[in-house]
């Protein structure tokens, strides 16, 4: 029996055409939850639009002011949303100092600047309510970097950031927040990650590459993030949800907070050779 939909009548989705964001999506249908779900290019959410639970919202990262007029009119039309699950982004993967710097401004400003704004307008809603629940979907990026994806990983932390900021700011107001940590899952991701735009002499450019996409390929489903997100929204509560493999999100975290950080960075040097 449906259990999120008596909790949760509204959800807005960022991102929600592939990967984890359709399994997020998929999950909340499933659970009788109304769901507004966004992308680029709405021909690409049709499998989601069959359901007529399910509403089609243009919305990209890279022209905020449009994205934060998207999300106001979608909420509008909900009504308001008890959930807003800020799960779109993107990668780019080359050396921080080998591609321009625009290309990393613009990944930061979208993945950062552009989802801050969107918890801003989703937050000022829920207090208002005095109800509702607010995640941003970081990485474990925030807790183990991945090299040669700086403006990733400067996103993803600052996500994580701004989560446990407003944990704080909205603690006993009915609103809950969670900082989604997912490791690797197996979505394409590495298919859809734009490569430097100018090619790079460092030869450990490759060998890391290939590790990453080892890791993706033999990761799990995104169904497994969709229910670890359900979990945490059952819970009902503020906090950081870690979600991947065993050894990703479990093992991984809990044995570096033993080990001195120059440890861990050799560590992390070896396995991605």
């Amino acid at each position: 029996m449906p259990l999120l939909s008596q909790h949760y009548r509204t959800a807005f989705v960022t991102g929600a055409s592939t990967g984890l964001g359709r399994a997020f999506a998929e999950m909340l249908l499933a659970e009788g939850v109304r769901v507004w779900g966004t992308a680029r290019d709405t021909a690409r959410l049709a499998p989601l639009a069959a359901n007529p639970a399910f509403s089609a919202v243009v919305l990209d990262l890279e022209k905020p002011e449009d994205a934060a007029l998207a999300f106001d009119t979608a909420a509008r039309t909900a009504g308001g949303f008890d959930l807003v699950v800020n799960n779109a982004g993107f990668g780019v993967f080359a050396p921080f100092a080998s591609a321009d710097f625009s290309v990393w401004q613009k990944q930061i400003d979208a993945m950062l600047g552009t989802t801050a704004r969107l918890s801003h307008a989703a937050l000022r809603g829920m207090l208002t309510a005095k109800r509702g629940c607010l995640v941003n979907v970081a990485s474990l990026a925030t807790d183990f970097p991945l090299p040669f994806m700086s403006g990733y990983n400067i996103a993803k932390a600052g996500l994580s950031a701004l989560s446990e900021s407003l944990m704080h700011e909205t603690r006993g107001t009915g609103v809950i927040v969670i900082d989604f940590r997912p490791g690797d899952f197996r979505t394409g991701f590495n298919q859809a990650m734009s490569p430097a735009s100018q090619p790079s002499p460092d030869p450990r450019l490759a060998t890391a590459w290939a590790v990453l996409e080892k890791n993706l390929n033999q990761s799990p489903a995104p169904s497994l993030a969709a229910a670890g997100l359900r979990r945490a929204f059952l819970r009902r509560r503020s906090g950081t949800v870690r979600c991947g493999s065993f050894f990703q999100a479990q093992l991984a975290p809990f044995f570096v907070r033993f080990i001195p950080e120059t440890i861990r960075r050799w560590m992390t040097s070896v396995y991605f050779s």
